[in-house]
């Protein structure tokens, strides 16, 4: 087991590069299944989770070739098994989008209920709702999901408002490509990863509009054909860089991505006191003054991403006042308080909705990370901390943060990574 050491502090200042986005990669990544023809990404980060992705279309059958460069090579021409492994569905939750891509092409899946960050209830029951409202016969036992069809038919699909699922409109999505006549999703996710995910597709010859806004057409088609595209930059990442240099009132600019990407982190940072400069592809954060408390409401995409929620209350812990932070999107996404709190941090739960007072400094503790973005909050909270902060369970971590202590050791911070007894 490894952790990561933060000596706080530092300020940081200079320029990073951002890497392509997780959740882009792995649905991409899972729809190369529609075609037997080679698929070449670029951009694609180097991540566990995106490990596993790569073992998971392996073990289905497909040929799976990483490069340098974040370069990356699919063939899914001699797919063997349409059942997918339980040891790995159970470690990432994205890996239940294979199920889409199976049952479209091949008309059958059988995917166990999935596994990932321990962040709350996300039931899959919006997945299956989805492909039995295209036709598919769906059950579940023994923890699996097994669904059979001759060949999806397209229709009309309803998501839930107030849950605007990014994975039930992946999943519908890529299964809708290849299903007799046309699928309408409504209530879709607008996310980036989203349109990007649909352009991939337009590449394999697909026929989708809208994808972007909250009504998505597909018009099915009978079969795709290989393509190569470029992984979208990964916003989450970028934010968390932002942030970096605002809780330890850097001056850090952010490469490779648009400014639009972030809009609503920077937004917030502006309130916090920082001033927020853009350009082409760039985006730079100076925070040279005191921070100020800001109030935040979680919520879909274009709203203030729920996966940015932990590094800003760990910002809010450091800013003059009192924050107010609302999570509506996952009800456990609070669970790394009590590690910030070892820090110094005075921050209250009220249900789902945390109050943080900031305070003049924190001081570095052992913490341990309960999940991916709580691993990058702790990382923040160390960065301005007073001594040194020990952080484990940096597995999460490593699920989406690329090069994490080179980037910000590239930014002046004083971190490393160790094996456990150093």
């Amino acid at each position: 087991m490894e952790k990561i050491i933060v000596r706080g502090g530092e300020r940081l200042a200079g320029e990073v590069l951002v890497s392509g986005a997780k959740n882009a990669s792995l649905s991409i990544m899972a729809a190369s299944l529609l075609t037997k023809e080679r698929v070449s990404l670029e951009n694609v980060p180097n991540l566990t989770d995106v490990s596993v992705m790569s073992e998971m279309l392996q073990k289905l059958g497909a040929k799976v070739e990483r490069r340098e460069g974040g370069k990356m090579e699919i063939i899914c021409n001699n797919i063997t098994s349409y059942r997918a492994p339980y040891e790995l569905v159970k470690r990432m939750r994205a890996s239940f989008h294979v199920a889409g891509p199976l049952l479209s092409r091949f008309g059958q899946a059988e995917v166990p209920l999935p596994g990932g960050c321990v962040i709350g209830s996300r039931p899959v029951d919006l997945h299956i709702k989805g492909f039995k409202i295209l036709g598919a016969e769906v059950e579940v036992e023994y923890g699996y999901m097994k669904a059979k069809v001759d060949r999806l038919q397209g229709n009309n699909i309803y998501l839930d408002p107030r849950w605007c699922s990014v994975g039930t409109t992946t999943n519908i999505l890529i299964a809708a490509t290849l299903a007799e006549g046309v699928t309408m999703i409504e209530n879709a996710a607008r996310d980036p990863e989203i349109a990007d995910l649909a352009n991939f597709l337009i590449k394999m010859g697909a026929e989708i509009k809208g994808a972007g806004t909250s009504t998505i057409e597909i018009k099915g088609v009978k079969e795709l054909k290989g393509c190569s595209h470029r992984i979208v930059p990964d916003r989450i990442e970028a934010g968390t860089y932002l942030v970096a240099g605002a809780i330890t009132k850097g001056d850090v600019s952010v490469e490779g991505l648009p400014a639009g990407y972030v809009e609503t982190v920077t937004q917030k940072l502006r309130e916090a006191g920082c001033e927020i400069r853009k350009d082409i592809n760039k985006v730079r954060v100076i925070a040279d003054k005191d921070l100020y408390s800001v109030d935040i409401t979680t919520a879909p995409y274009p709203g203030f991403p729920t996966d940015m929620q932990p590094s800003l209350v760990a910002l809010m812990s450091r800013a003059e006042g009192v924050s107010v932070v609302e999570e509506t999107i996952h009800d456990s996404r609070f669970r790394y308080v009590d590690e910030l709190r070892r820090m110094g941090a005075n921050i209250k739960m009220v249900d789902n909705t945390a109050v943080v007072k900031g305070v003049k400094k924190l001081t570095g503790a052992p913490v341990e990370t309960t999940d991916l973005r709580a691993g990058a909050a702790l990382v923040l909270a160390g960065l301005s901390a007073v001594g040194e902060t020990e952080v484990s369970g940096i597995e999460h971590i490593d699920r989406g943060y690329e090069r994490l202590e080179e980037k910000l050791t590239q930014l002046g911070a004083k971190i490393k990574r160790v094996k456990n007894g150093y």
